[in-house]
């Protein structure tokens, strides 16, 4: 595969809302509308869908990132598109096309400038997220009349204190990102380019194992929600087929050799 390919993530007669990029096993996913502050549209959502079902498929791939082009990362819905009736979601995924069907493969959202309203949405759906020092984040939906409905009043007091997700909905307010990152709504801040953090971090998890990688977020996600006397079983069911695995010899092996193991994810 090659080190670097750029492509478009939508079909040839679309516009090229959404473009792809890989390095080194991450796709790299932006949102290409910078002249509207990337504001969701239907076309970007489809684009998006159709990224992320690559990055689950394609064995090559092992972590992506979400980022904005021209110093943004996603202002929200395309209120333009709002009023002629379009929504910028796909069915089954939700609001650009992941907040509600995210990736089983880790998905990091790379923040500069503004994540906003659904961009607040799409990047609380992402599993990590490294910002820029000068990223600002907000649901301001309210300040319209509208709710943040995709996932953001649900969503964010899974993340931050539910005092402060009350605070952020109902007054619609921004947080800098040094408040964000105290919150631990956001992992890294940084003073140059957040999708240069955001490469690094890839990195580091494209160095272990793809499918240990893989069942570690699956348990993470779903063991939330299981019983106190399941969990034990309920995860047993999911990382037996890791431990039997090739990587696991693998790994193992490589360790006694001292050299970097050759994964096959599986």
């Amino acid at each position: 595969m090659p080190n670097s390919i750029g492509e478009r993530a939508v079909s040839d007669t679309a516009a090229p809302e959404v473009l792809t990029e890989v390095e080194d096993g991450v796709l790299i996913v932006t949102i290409n509308r910078p002249e509207a502050k990337n504001a969701m549209t239907k076309a970007a959502a489809e684009g998006i869908a159709a990224a992320m079902e690559r990055l689950d498929s394609d064995d090559d791939l092992r972590v992506g990132i979400i980022t904005g082009a021209g110093g943004t990362f996603c202002s929200g819905m395309d209120l333009k598109g709002f009023l002629r009736g379009e929504s910028p979601s796909v069915e089954g995924k939700g609001f650009g096309g992941v907040v509600q069907a995210p990736p089983a493969k880790p998905l990091i959202a790379a923040v500069e400038g503004y994540a906003l309203a659904g961009g607040l949405e799409l990047m609380i759906a992402c599993d990590l997220v490294v910002a820029n020092a000068n990223a600002k984040f907000g649901i301001p939906e309210v300040k319209r009349g509208l709710v943040a409905a995709a996932g953001g009043v649900m969503m964010l007091p899974d993340q931050i204190p539910e005092r402060i997700a009350l605070e952020l909905a109902l007054t619609g307010d921004f947080i800098g990102a040094e408040r964000a990152y105290q919150l631990g709504l956001i992992n890294e801040v940084t003073e140059g380019s957040a999708l240069d953090g955001a490469k690094a971090l890839a990195a580091r998890i494209a160095a272990n194992g793809p499918l240990a990688v893989k069942v570690s977020k699956q348990v993470m996600k779903q063991s939330r929600g299981w019983a106190m006397e399941d969990r034990y079983a309920n995860q047993g069911k999911l990382i037996g087929p890791v431990f039997v695995s090739h990587d696991a010899r693998e790994g193992a092996a490589a360790f006694a050799e001292k050299r970097k193991p050759n994964w096959t994810g599986k």
